[in-house]
C-alpha cells in the first residue's frame, strides 16, 4: 500500500474526527420556535452557545435559549445578566429561589417552576411553602427574612408597587442591593417565563405539568 496514500487517509480522518469534536453537543427543544442544530446556526448564534456550554450552567441549554437565538445578541447579553443573577447575587441562595418561585407561579412558568422549584427545595425552601406558592396561597410559617422576600416579590408582582412599609423591611433584611437583586431575579424570571409561554415550551418527556390554573 502507498505510504502517501495512507497518511493522507489518516490526515483526513483526524480532520474529520477534530471537527466533530469541536462540534457542541446540544440539545435544544422548542415548539413555536423551532430547535436550532449547531451546524444552522450563524455565527452570532454559535457564539451564544459556546458562551452557554462555556459558562456556570454546566453546558445546559435547557429554557429559553433556543427563543433567545432569534435575537443572539440580546440572547447573549441576557444569559450572562441570568448568570450573574442565579449564581452570584448577593442574596443567600435560598431567598433568591424563592424569589424566582414566586416570579414562575406569577406567569404560570411550568417549566421554569419544574427547574426551580426543585431549587428552592434543595435551597431549603419548605415543601409547605413552595406547595402553598404553587397553589396561589400565602405561605404560612415563613422565617422572618423568607416573609420580607415574598411580601416584597408578591406586593410588587401582584400590584406593581412595593409599600414604604415593605421596602423598609426587606431592607432591613437583605439590604438595598439585595432588594435591588430581587428586583433583577424577578425582571429576568419574567423574560424567562414569557419566553417559555410564547414558544409553548414542552417539558422533558413523561413530565405533567405541576401548575394549575389558579381562579
Amino acid at each position: 500500500m502507498n505510504f502517501h496514500y495512507v497518511s493522507a487517509a489518516v490526515v483526513g480522518l483526524s480532520v474529520v474526527v477534530a471537527l466533530a469534536l469541536a462540534r457542541p453537543s446540544i440539545n435544544l427543544r422548542g415548539d413555536r420556535f423551532k430547535p436550532l442544530t449547531y451546524e444552522e446556526m450563524t455565527p452570532p448564534q454559535k457564539t451564544l452557545i459556546d458562551h452557554l456550554l462555556a459558562g456556570e450552567r454546566r453546558g445546559s441549554t435547557e429554557g429559553p435559549f433556543n427563543v433567545f437565538l432569534r435575537s443572539p445578541e440580546m440572547g447573549d447579553a441576557a444569559q450572562q445578566l441570568g448568570a450573574q443573577i442565579r449564581f452570584h447575587s448577593s442574596l443567600p441562595r435560598k431567598l433568591n429561589e424563592l424569589a424566582i418561585i414566586t416570579t414562575a407561579r406569577y406567569w404560570g412558568a411550568q417549566f421554569e417552576w419544574t427547574a426551580h422549584s426543585r431549587s428552592a427545595a434543595q435551597a431549603g425552601v419548605s415543601a409547605a411553602v413552595i406547595d402553598a406558592i404553587a397553589n396561589g396561597k400565602r405561605p404560612t410559617g415563613l422565617a422572618p427574612d423568607e416573609e420580607a422576600v415574598y411580601n416584597f416579590c408578591h406586593e410588587l408582582l401582584s400590584t406593581k408597587q412595593v409599600s414604604d412599609a415593605t421596602f423598609k423591611a426587606t431592607v432591613g433584611v437583605v439590604g438595598e442591593r439585595g432588594a435591588v437583586d430581587l428586583i433583577g431575579a424577578m425582571g429576568y424570571y419574567s423574560l424567562v417565563s414569557m419566553a417559555l409561554n410564547v414558544d409553548r415550551y414542552p417539558l422533558a418527556d413523561g413530565a405533567k405539568p405541576e401548575l394549575k390554573p389558579l381562579p
